[in-house]
């Protein structure tokens, strides 16, 4: 009796949470974690870079040592960050995370606008190398970015609406912290359009009007 009211039974909780959006948000709460992942390769790739190219630099401006420090060091940091999956759930922690690698982007930025100063770097084959590499792994971090933004909020949608807002209270699926955009303040202001014309000149002014000349003497006198 009871193996035959276990499974009517089992059936209709899992419409019951399948309507309630239990399934949805485990589903979301997976894509999360593997497009974290992503995100997380794509950091170490370009972290593993690091080494290479300040060393391929060193090789040609070893007095630049203040912006090799500011790399060296600004890539310790983020070595020494413990991405655990923890981060997902913790705003501070993902904020620490993102202001590290954020500290790693400006710093190579500062590296690469050195490098233009010494044509015969610029003109090093490892070097080139790594500066395309460096670029084609900056486009993959963009686009794990990206999907990992989109995941966290289709997900925390699902968090916040009825009813499935209901199912993620009872078992615990709380809104998770996302990535903020950077340089927020740059972004939102317009940008100035300037296309190189010079600007028209001014037109002329108009020339003041001139009263006619007065009749010649021999005229007057006719009349």
């Amino acid at each position: 009796m009871r193996t035959l009211l276990f499974w009517p039974l089992l059936f209709s909780l899992s419409l019951l949470l399948g309507g309630c959006g239990y399934n949805t948000l485990q589903a979301s709460d997976e894509q999360i974690k593997a497009s974290w992942s992503e995100v997380v390769n794509q950091y170490q790739r370009r972290a593993d870079l690091v080494p290479n190219l300040v060393n391929t630099v060193k090789a040609y401006a070893a007095h630049e040592s203040q912006v090799l420090t500011q790399v060296a060091e600004a890539r310790s940091r983020v070595g020494s960050m413990q991405v655990t999956p923890e981060v997902l759930n913790d705003p501070q922690a993902l904020a620490r995370f993102q202001a590290a690698q954020g500290q790693l982007s400006s710093a190579l930025s500062r590296l690469l606008a050195v490098s233009e100063n010494y044509p015969q770097l610029k003109a090093d084959t490892g070097f080139r190398d790594l500066q395309a590499q460096l670029e084609g792994t900056e486009n993959r971090i963009t686009v794990a970015r990206n999907r990992y933004i989109k995941s966290v909020q289709d997900y925390n949608v699902t968090v916040r609406s009825f009813p499935s807002n209901l199912t993620a209270m009872v078992f615990g699926f709380d809104v998770k912290p996302n990535f903020s955009v950077d340089n927020e303040r740059a972004i939102s202001t317009a940008p100035a359009v300037d296309f190189g014309s010079p600007a028209p000149a001014p037109a002329p002014a108009p020339a003041p009007a001139t009263s006619p000349a007065p009749p010649a003497n021999g005229a007057a006198a006719n009349n």
